[in-house]
């Protein structure tokens, strides 16, 4: 049998014994919404993090929808343990890590989410101590979150480093990001958003998609939102889904591979360049997320 703490070991980089000590590295936090189902949001959010860890970054997928979490099934892989077993001290971090296809770290999520509401203090300092050992070796932690705003989807949105929106051509797709996003900036302002369209015909309609919401973001909110990218509607995609395989490995040559490959890319370089910062770490994001000091 495995040693069970080589999941864990195997997301520890080589350069931790030799970087500076003083300078501590957390990763950046990214909540992945949308305002409403059947836009292609967890199927962009486990491509999108695969694209990452193809450029050589460290990612982690946290699968947060608490009624339809599935990204393990995008995958064809199980899930024996979920973040619950984390939260109840049943068991530990690397145990509930479960790695996907081209050994993507993920952590199926399920009840777990709402069970956060419930912990005791002991079992919070034990669960960010877990969280911070894993942050200070990952480049980006990735949660995928359920469309529209729940209590819980409404946290992960307000407390992440960076926000990215996905939407689709269709008016009533724009209508629920243009609502959502409203809601949030309302009450939280200081949330960053990144739009992606998804299931373009092309690079225009893709334009034509962002710039309804932006423009209008822009007059009624008085906020600037940005394109990150689009990705192609592409039959590639549809076939991935049914094989249970992610159609960045599957069909690399497809519009969508490329498309994700491109927008991962440039996400990758504004984070290096700082333009999208890290608010305090993973432990400034539970506390934002629990509302505790």
């Amino acid at each position: 049998m495995n040693d069970q703490a080589e999941t864990l070991r195997q997301l520890v980089s080589t350069h931790h014994h030799t970087s500076n000590p003083a300078v501590e590295r957390t990763a950046q936090i990214i909540t992945i919404c949308s305002g409403k189902g059947g836009v292609g949001k967890s199927n962009f959010t486990l491509n999108f993090a695969l694209s990452l860890q193809s450029l050589g970054k460290k990612v982690i997928i946290f699968d947060a929808d608490i009624g339809m979490a599935n990204i393990d099934v995008l995958m064809g892989v199980s899930s024996r343990y979920n973040l619950y077993h984390l939260l109840r001290r049943e068991k530990r971090l690397d145990e509930v890590i479960h790695r996907g296809p081209e050994g993507l770290p993920y952590i199926a999520g399920g009840s777990g989410i709402s069970d956060m509401f419930s912990l005791t203090e002991g079992d919070l300092n034990y669960f960010v101590s877990q969280m911070e050992t894993m942050a200070q070796e990952m480049d980006y932690i990735i949660f995928d979150t359920g469309a529209g705003l729940s209590k819980e989807n409404l946290k992960f949105i307000t407390s992440a480093d960076q926000c990215l929106v996905v939407t689709t051509p269709e008016p009533t797709s724009i209508t629920d990001a243009y609502a959502l996003i409203k809601v949030v900036h309302g009450s939280h302002p200081e949330v960053p958003f990144s739009l992606v369209i998804n299931r373009a015909s092309d690079e225009i309609e893709a334009r034509e998609t962002s710039d309804k919401i932006i423009l209008t973001a822009r007059r009624f909110l008085e906020l600037d939102i940005r394109m990150l990218g689009y990705v192609r509607e592409d039959q590639a995609v549809v076939k991935s889904v049914k094989r249970q395989y992610p159609f960045l490995l599957g069909f690399p040559r497809s519009h969508a591979a490329h498309d994700i490959q491109r927008l991962a890319a440039l996400y990758a370089a504004v984070t290096v360049s700082g333009e999208h910062s890290v608010r305090n770490g993973i432990k400034g994001f539970m506390q934002r997320w629990l509302k505790r000091k």
